[in-house]
């Protein structure tokens, strides 16, 4: 059988099922759903290198193969997913089209270029990495859900779209924008799982009725809660 098959690379296919999962809810309408499963990705991401770090005699091949696999399904994962979240979410105009299409362009570019230079990497050391060069894919697993989340707190529809058209391209820029970021150490990394699973447990388990109140409360403020319509897919 061809491919590598170890506990090594478990989490970047169990990343790569949860995102196609995530794509059939999305075409589906349930978006509550389908960012639960970018989330699950964007948590199988964050440990899958880890993992594989933990197998001492990985050959040249297996590392390799771990690069190019793990880019490939972040391609899917945090790439084509988010841009089929946001285009049935209401990034539907006509200026919505360029950014979605830079934003997946930029995160092509950027997983293209970390192999290049990840491969150089290791090849000259074993240590790991200390920084990321521009903001990592991944971190539209953790955006997204979070605005989501906070919408119904939005005066109203037009505030929404503004919003994600915004955190669409802010990201895309970033991904491919040549700056250092830290990266999170165990404590900071687990704080950061735990707040987007909160927001996320907030979406699927309270479900609708959440999302009601919030619409509720939103019509008595004199603003309109466009969440709801977006759960169902309207």
């Amino acid at each position: 059988m061809l491919g590598f098959w170890d506990y090594t690379v478990v989490l970047t296919y169990i990343s790569f099922a949860s995102a196609v999962t995530g794509m059939c809810c999305a075409m589906e309408g349930h978006l509550n759903w389908a960012v639960f499963y970018l989330a699950v990705s964007g948590l199988c991401d964050m440990f899958d290198g880890k993992i594989a770090r933990t197998k001492k005699n990985r050959t040249d091949d297996e590392k390799s193969f771990g690069i190019q696999i793990d880019s490939l399904c972040d391609v899917v994962c945090f790439g084509i997913l988010p841009i089929l979240i946001c285009y049935k979410a209401g990034m539907r105009f006509w200026y919505s089209f360029p950014i979605l299409v830079f934003y997946g362009l930029a995160g092509v570019v950027r997983l293209g270029y970390f192999n290049v230079m990840e491969i150089k990497r290791q090849a000259e050391t074993d240590e790991d990495k200390q920084y990321y060069r521009g903001l990592p894919i991944t971190s539209m697993a953790i955006a997204l859900p979070i605005l989501f989340v906070v919408s119904p707190l939005f005066p109203g529809k037009q505030a929404l779209h503004v919003a994600l058209h915004v955190l669409v391209l802010v990201v895309g820029i970033l991904f491919i924008t040549n700056f250092k970021l830290r990266k999170l150490n165990t404590v900071q990394l687990f704080l950061l799982v735990g707040v987007v699973a909160l927001a996320v447990l907030i979406m699927v388990l309270m479900g609708r009725s959440f999302w009601f109140y919030m619409h509720h409360r939103m019509e008595k403020g004199g603003g309109i809660c466009i969440l709801q319509r977006i759960v169902n897919g309207r």
